[in-house]
């Protein structure tokens, strides 16, 4: 389970790390990442949210899925910058893949999305 601190909760938290300008996105066949930094945030912990819509399935298999994906993301906090915002969209192929093909894959997205942030730019 992810400590609260590293939790996005409000739906403007999850649109301004999804639409906001800055950001990147990247994504596969199983899940999409989208990452944003904003100055307000620089030095907090970073914070991370899920979507998981009807599409992937039935209620039993979206909150499989995303219980997979934040034990997945826990994992994964150390390599996160401070302060910033991510969101994890699971695909409908996600519900099926096992926890190695979605950890694979949340680890390339995750890389190539911090690279693309402007701190990863400026350094």
């Amino acid at each position: 389970m992810l400590p609260a601190q590293h939790r996005l909760r409000h739906s403007a938290d999850f649109a301004a790390a999804v639409r906001a300008a800055g950001g990147a996105r990247s994504g596969s066949r199983l899940i999409v990442v989208h990452a944003n930094q904003t100055d307000a945030r620089a030095g907090h912990p970073p914070r991370v949210g899920f979507v998981v819509s009807k599409a992937v399935g039935s209620a039993v298999v979206r909150n499989r899925t995303k219980r997979r994906l934040r034990a997945l993301a826990h994992e994964r906090l150390g390599v996160l910058p401070a302060g910033t915002d991510v969101v994890i969209r699971a695909n409908p192929a996600a519900a099926q893949a096992d926890s190695a093909d979605l950890g694979h894959e949340l680890d390339r997205l995750l890389a190539r999305v911090i690279e693309r942030l402007p701190s990863a730019r400026a350094s």
